[in-house]
């Protein structure tokens, strides 16, 4: 066999195969063999029908049509070797001639990784924001605990704001009362907006025992997104009633006796949730440097199948799970399809882009990835799935997907190199150490996610179906 590559673009190439036809020997006992056992020629046992009897009576082209279809693979497979290639997704393939006894010709045109050239990155610089914590925030935080432990008692009055009304509901749409449009017993707080729009002045006002029927865009179920008329039956109304802020509370909703301990491990939870995010940024920020100093060509068909991955994923996943449809998405978020074709095409070329520079980055650094550090990334994953690590590790090995959560793992590691080479200064021009290893490498996976159609995606449409 002889072949020779032709390169189309920097992420395009055109492979040209001779194959001398002894080479076919092999698929063309395959073929007869295939055929025997498919056919019946009237005096001829099943499986012993001679080569010449076969060519007679089905015609030598259609033999050599299967010896063909069997053999392409492994000549492209052979060719793509030889000339060290990196393809991506399946060639488009061409039989330029096929002479029987005498050779086989074709060609084979894929798209590849472009050759990158990594340059200098040490000298990258990146501004986050400061790890500040107020006053009010560690407030903040504490009303909210103290909101957790707010008891209810019933009164007699008319419901207002901040009160827990029992209600019944019912939804009709076209005047008929939807199968799904009836609940009773809700627990419902006036102004927390988690019902549907328009039921905290309807119920405002009301005594146990009242009742009135309201217009409303119902969010989910069987009609998501269209008008119903809603009647609300309210069967009690309780106060909330919040608890001292006092030692008492620091013992009932703490370990700590008293609160000025509880505000102190608050202030220091609240601190450590903003140097986690301030990590997140430094990575997204030199990611986002080190993509600007390399030149990445995108191969336009990955990036068609990138971008209807994401719709795909969008629409049938995260939307169809909240029951919305993708323009009653756009319009909740404000935007026009032209924007969300704009973005959804950005995201994809990022994403291509970081998957191309950060996998170059693997090789020229010689990072490997090991059992512990795979398990790690594996766990962190199932949890964000919602699914157990065994669901998920069992969903990832018949998936396929295993080199996929080693290749997020290799980036993560490649990002936080460059990362520790960075220098990363806050607003107040501190420098910001990042030497916590473990959070780096975590919020490194994250941001160099490959942009392909991810394992945990994967698995998730697994457990769906």
């Amino acid at each position: 066999m002889k072949s020779a590559v032709e390169t189309l673009n920097p992420t395009r190439v055109r492979l040209t195969v001779e194959v001398p036809f002894e080479e076919l020997k092999d698929s063309l006992d395959a073929a007869y063999k295939k055929i025997n056992q498919q056919v019946t020629v009237k005096g001829f046992r099943k499986g012993k029908i001679p080569a010449r009897v076969i060519d007679q009576r089905f015609g030598r082209g259609a033999v050599l049509e299967e010896a063909v279809n069997d053999a392409l693979p492994k000549f492209y497979t052979d060719a793509v070797n030889e000339a060290e290639l990196n393809p991506l997704g399946q060639p488009e393939v061409d039989i330029t001639e096929l002479k029987d006894g005498e050779t086989l010709n074709f060609t084979a045109e894929v798209d590849i990784r472009p050759t990158l050239e990594i340059p200098d990155y040490s000298g990258i610089e990146v501004e986050v924001d400061a790890v500040e914590v107020t006053d009010e925030d560690v407030e903040k935080s504490v009303e909210q605990l103290r909101e957790r432990f707010a008891s209810t008692s019933p009164v007699e009055r008319a419901a207002e704001d901040g009160d827990v009304v029992t209600i019944d509901l019912e939804a009709k749409v076209d005047g008929e009362v939807l199968e799904d449009g009836i609940a009773n017993g809700v627990s419902y707080t006036i102004g927390s907006g988690e019902l549907l729009d328009g039921i905290d002045d309807a119920v405002k006002g009301l005594e146990a025992g009242g009742e009135t029927t309201f217009t409303s865009e119902l969010k989910g179920g069987s009609a998501a997104g269209r008008e119903a008329e809603v009647t609300v039956k309210v069967t009690q109304v309780a106060k909330r009633e919040l608890p001292e802020l006092d030692d008492d509370f620091a013992q009932l909703a703490s370990e700590f006796d008293t609160l000025d301990e509880l505000k102190a491990d608050s202030r220091k939870r609240l601190a450590n949730m903003k140097q986690y995010d301030q990590a997140t940024q430094a990575q997204e920020r030199v990611l986002d440097k080190l993509l600007e100093l390399v030149e990445v060509p995108v191969p336009e068909k990955l990036l068609e199948d990138e971008i209807n991955t994401r719709k795909h994923n969008l629409e049938h996943h995260q939307l169809g799970q909240m029951g919305l449809t993708l323009d009653k998405y756009l319009e909740l978020q404000g935007k026009t399809a032209e924007e969300f074709e704009t973005e959804t095409r950005e995201a994809a070329v990022k994403g291509i882009k970081t998957q191309f520079v950060l996998d170059e980055l693997v090789k020229q650094e010689k990072l490997n990835v090991n059992q512990e550090e795979l398990t790690e990334h594996l766990m962190r994953r199932a949890a964000s799935s919602g699914m157990s690590p065994d669901q998920f590790a069992q969903a990832v090995v018949e998936q396929g997907q295993v080199p996929l959560l080693v290749g997020e793992v290799a980036r993560g590691k490649a990002l936080a190199v460059v990362v520790e080479k960075a220098t990363v200064k806050d607003t107040n021009g501190e420098i910001v150490d990042l030497d916590d290893e473990e959070d780096e490498a975590e919020t490194a996976e994250a941001a160099a996610e490959a942009p392909e159609a991810e394992a945990a995606e994967a698995a998730e449409e697994k457990n769906e179906g």
